[in-house]
């Protein structure tokens, strides 16, 4: 891409008029054509470059045995996301751990129990689900089933809530690290506004450019959580999602670019 490099264009960035032409969304390509980040970039006529400041990386099989859990101790494995899927199987593959065909499987949500079939055969009375996509379901449907011993692949940044859940439902359970939060910043580019959906990538925005300076670049965000982060940061927060108005991104930074133009 043509332009300065992420570094310069971090520190020394200037929008023209205050047109916003250039956007860099945190996450990874849409799979469809029909995202509504395409339709956008179209009827506004703004670039659109995709690309994490994060990315997910599994932990070796020498770094988990420091934590010293045995998988096979359990009867159920829980999974939060389809990366806790894909690095407890890569995970047990490199130990060569084989799992038994009555091992059972909870997922906090429909989209997350199904991608498990990705690697075991798909049975229901195996397969469990919440019904929202948070923990307080997924943990209600786990309290049907106390006999189980859960074991938890989380990231290595997590807080003590789920733990605190189960323990108050006196389910047995282990909480083990299977993957990692690391910066992703190999991209040159030239934005006008960047768009965040974690914490970490502000974190990661920090890390990798102490020296940044906002001047006139936008800072966009999704969640309360991340919006905390740009803040506490001591950035400018020029435009948060979801609100009434705008209940996802894309229609945020359409309402965004129809009032700054």
């Amino acid at each position: 891409m043509e332009g300065h490099s992420f570094c310069k264009q971090l520190f020394g960035n200037h929008i023209i008029g205050g047109m916003i032409k250039r956007i860099l969304i945190s996450q990874p390509a849409p799979a469809s054509d029909k995202s509504p980040y395409f339709e956008l970039s179209k009827k506004y006529d703004v670039d659109l470059t995709f690309h994490p400041f994060i990315k997910v990386e599994g932990i070796s099989a020498r770094e988990f045995r420091t934590q010293k859990v045995k998988i096979l101790d359990h009867t159920a494995i829980v999974f939060n996301s389809r990366h806790a899927i894909d690095h407890f199987f890569t995970l047990c593959k490199e130990m060569r751990v084989a799992i038994p065909e009555d091992m059972k499987y909870f997922g906090i949500s429909e989209t997350v129990a199904l991608y498990i079939q990705k690697y075991v055969q798909y049975r229901k009375r195996k397969v469990f689900f919440g019904s929202t996509g948070k923990w307080p379901q997924l943990v209600e449907v786990m309290a049907k089933h106390k006999a189980e011993n859960y074991l938890i692949p989380l990231s290595d940044v997590h807080s003590d809530e789920v733990k605190e859940m189960l323990d108050a439902k006196k389910l047995q359970h282990t909480e083990c690290v299977m993957y990692r939060t690391v910066s992703n910043k190999d991209q040159e580019f030239n934005f006008d506004m960047l768009v965040f959906f974690t914490p970490a990538g502000i974190a990661s925005l920090q890390k990798n450019f102490p020296e940044f300076q906002q001047n006139d670049t936008k800072l966009a965000c999704f969640g309360k959580a991340t919006a905390k982060a740009i803040t506490d940061a001591g950035f400018r927060l020029d435009l948060e999602a979801p609100t009434v108005e705008a209940p996802s991104m894309p229609k945020a930074i359409e309402l965004y670019l129809q009032n700054n133009r």
